[in-house]
């Protein structure tokens, strides 16, 4: 049942691949020469890093060596060799280094190390001959000099011709003093040691202030690699997340090409990397009714700087990616659906925001027409469409004018929106509030947001819906924090990365009465651009990420550091307790502080057992090694709940899988010592699917529950209003301590209905890669 809809909805779409050919732009930029294809390879030179072509006088061969010459090798020319023992090495001073070079059947199997000590066998074969592939890479090391060596050792896999090994290029991570500021935890477990993607052993770290903290307090853990950007972040089971990235030379590789997007194992930090076949920059995505997520929008690719050419479709303004439900722990058959001659948009799209609504479809809000910075009359696309179409006040398939999104510009992408428990949305943009009825198109407008703050993208501000309650008839309130007063009429050259962001909480209450009384602002402790909000199952929120100056985006303002718009990292989180009194709802008691830039393109999220993983941040055109350069490493946040004894649901008893709206479900529960009287919750959260400091999905409903003995009886939603259908994790919470959580779905799994009139209008009035067809 739950593939179903994906399946009838592939029958009955289709429309025409095209190749790109026009629109090169990405922020803004047009790369010199970019009208030439050119393969897109992991070799790349990131700023802030050097190359050193295999002819160079710093590289030392010992034993047999042949050098070859050719346009396709790196600097056209390469060394190989297949002789026992012949050896390369290479001082450097700096903080990684990869190497580059071809693979194919007759490659054999080299030894690699670093500082004298053997880090990695590498096995060089493959079935299809690559070349310019990243053989090997090891980040991180300390600044300073250190020598790599390569080894052949003369042997090769059962499916090897041969037993040749390459050096192309090599590339050093210079790196700098402030950039190795990350204590390590001193530790001779083995078992406290991950293996990055590279295949490197890395200690773990923490970053806490204390490297131990006892329990009941903050701890922050620096722990895994994203392998691709992570612009985009949602937890999709019980053990892994989904990371998005836009085309870029990210370090982890598929089909002999960077990979744009992955698997992240929550456990055991393994990657899968994932079959894009369009570019995702700046793409929305939700889960539908049935649990298959969806990934919509995105760009043009860059052409010469990440040039496709060779496998397949870029233009990703129209895309719409179909990733099925991926539960299992084996998630080698999982990967991304994105056939363009089956499944699209009818408009193209740059910085929507993708929402679940009532009836467990999505609702594809606004973006920009096609690349740029920040968004004007002429790129702007003020309407919304659904997914699948839908045949709105005669609109049959086709998008929806919304004025709302005209009268907003210019900083209006990426708006702030929730599904309400009447069934309308809630849109908030620029500086500016509404409440839309989209069965029957109806705006019906809202006070602006106080003091003039503006908070969408790129003036990026944070939002949430606060949990809904059965306690109060689920009273829907928003939260909207930080963005920037900078006016969006002013010309880019005019705003400095140094001008400062806002420090502004707003809050309102959606119903007749709490509109009237207009909203409630607050300040953090902090000003913040671009912060990320995670609602937490005990009903806080911790406020993470961000800067204290300048505005989203890269390579537009003035005073730029390295690329970024924005400046001054805001390293040290914050909790806010929405049920506190006014003036104290703010804290930073025990909070830790990282030392690691989350600014542009930094995502965060809860996971299952009740950490927050934190990644991202890329204000770069690609990947980059200079200041506020791109960063895969991740971060894990432990709220003070993990150190304490917690509720929880014993080994081997029955989880519920559905939960129908008003069904009655009963869960086995433990209760922590000493809760003789227990205050218990059971919270359903949908963690969202989190981009640029959207968390439009993100939503905690409190469910009625009693409890006998040690079986709690829960009570579903009463309808898709309170939650939409889909997919949701649900929390025990004994006396504000939390369970892990655990997924099923909401309603009955079923797909969205298709409205095949409305699909076939749509597929007949609209043409697909509209961007390319107009360029």
């Amino acid at each position: 049942m739950l593939h179903s809809f994906t399946l009838s909805f592939a029958l009955v779409v289709l429309f025409i691949i095209s190749s790109v050919q026009g629109e090169r732009a990405w922020n803004g930029h047009t790369p010199p020469g970019s009208t030439r294809p050119k393969r897109f390879t992991p070799y790349y030179i990131p700023a802030g890093a050097r190359g050193y072509d295999s002819a160079s006088p710093l590289l030392h061969y010992s034993g047999h060596w042949r050098e070859s010459f050719s346009s396709a090798y790196i600097q056209k020319s390469i060394r190989t060799s297949s002789h026992k023992a012949a050896a390369m090495s290479f001082t450097f001073t700096g903080t990684g280094i990869e190497w580059f070079g071809n693979t194919d059947r007759r490659h054999g199997i080299s030894k690699v190390f670093v500082d004298g000590e053997l880090i990695k066998l590498v096995d060089l074969w493959s079935a299809e001959p690559r070349r310019q592939q990243r053989l090997f890479a090891l980040f991180d090391l300390p600044l300073g000099k250190h020598t790599i060596k390569i080894v052949n050792t003369g042997q090769n896999n059962r499916q090897s011709l041969g037993t040749l090994v390459d050096v192309d290029a090599l590339v050093v991570t210079k790196g700098s003093k402030t950039e190795q500021s990350i204590p390590e935890q001193s530790s001779q477990n083995l078992a406290a040691q991950q293996t990055n993607h590279y295949g490197t052993p890395r200690p773990f770290q923490n970053l806490a202030t204390t490297t131990q903290a006892p329990p009941g307090q903050w701890v922050l853990t620096q722990k895994g690699s994203t392998g691709v950007h992570a612009m985009q972040m949602a937890v999709i089971s019980d053990t892994h997340a989904i990371i998005v990235d836009k085309v870029e030379h990210n370090p982890l590789t598929i089909s002999g090409h960077p990979a744009w997007g992955a698997l992240y194992n929550l456990k055991t930090h393994a990657l899968k990397p994932l079959n894009m076949q369009s570019n995702s920059f700046c793409a929305g995505g939700t889960f539908l009714s049935n649990g298959t997520l969806i990934n919509v929008g995105g760009n043009p690719v860059v052409s010469d700087i990440t040039n496709a050419a060779d496998f397949g479709d870029v233009d990703g303004l129209q895309a719409v990616r179909i990733f099925e439900p991926c539960d299992s722990e084996d998630v080698s058959r999982c990967d991304i659906y994105e056939n363009h001659s089956r499944i699209r948009m009818a408009s193209p799209r740059w910085y929507n925001t993708v929402l679940r609504i009532s009836d467990g479809s999505a609702m594809i809000i606004g973006g920009s027409k096609k690349g740029g910075w920040i968004n004007n009359a002429t790129t702007n696309n003020p309407t919304v469409e659904y997914f699948p179409p839908k045949n709105i006040q005669g609109s049959n398939g086709l998008p929806v004018p919304l004025q709302f999104l005209v009268d907003t510009l210019n900083s209006n992408l990426f708006p702030i929106a929730f599904s309400l428990p009447d069934g309308k949305v809630f849109i908030a943009a620029n500086n500016d509030a509404m409440i839309y009825d989209w069965k029957t198109n109806t705006e019906h407008r809202l006070p602006g947001i106080p003091n003039g703050v503006r908070v969408t993208y790129p003036m990026t501000g944070t939002a949430l819906l606060l949990p809904l309650s059965p306690n109060n008839g689920y009273k829907p309130e928003v939260l909207i924090c930080g963005g920037s007063f900078v006016d969006d009429t002013r010309p880019d050259y005019e705003i400095s990365s140094q001008e400062p962001a806002s420090s502004q909480c707003s809050r309102m209450v959606l119903t007749d009465d709490g509109i009237a009384a207009g909203w409630q602002v607050e300040q953090m402790p902090e000003a913040r651009i671009m912060p990320d909000a995670v609602l937490l199952p005990t009903g806080e929120v911790l406020i993470v990420n961000g800067a204290g100056t300048g505005i989203s985006g890269y390579g537009n303002v003035k005073d730029q550091v390295g690329a970024s718009n924005a400046d001054h990292p805001v390293l040290t989180p914050v909790l806010y307790n929405p049920n506190a009194a006014y003036g104290e709802r703010f804290s930073r008691v025990g909070m830790p502080t990282s030392n690691i830039p989350r600014m542009y393109h930094s995502v965060a999220t809860l996971t299952p057992d009740g950490t927050v993983m934190v990644a991202g941040s890329n204000p770069n055109l690609d990947r980059s090694e200079e200041k506020y350069g791109t960063e895969y490493r991740v971060e894990w946040i432990n709220p003070p709940y993990i150190g304490m004894e917690r509720p929880v649901i014993p080994e081997g008893s029955v989880k519920p899988r559905m939960l129908g709206f008003g069904q009655n479900v009963q869960l086995q529960i433990a209760l922590p010592s000493g809760a003789s009287s227990p205050y218990i919750q059971a919270a359903l959260m949908d963690f969202g699917y989190v981009t640029h400091a959207v968390h439009a999905n993100s939503r905690l409903v409190y469910l009625d529950t009693s409890l006998n003995g040690q079986i709690l009886t829960i009570t579903g939603p009463p309808d898709g209003g309170v939650y939409p259908p889909g997919p949701a994790w649900l929390f025990v919470v004994v006396d504000g301590v939390p369970s892990t959580g655990f997924k099923l779905m909401v309603g009955d799994g079923s797909s969205p209905e298709v409205d095949h009139a409305a699909l076939h209008n749509m597929l007949t009035k609209t043409q697909a890669d509209q961007n390319e067809k107009n360029n």
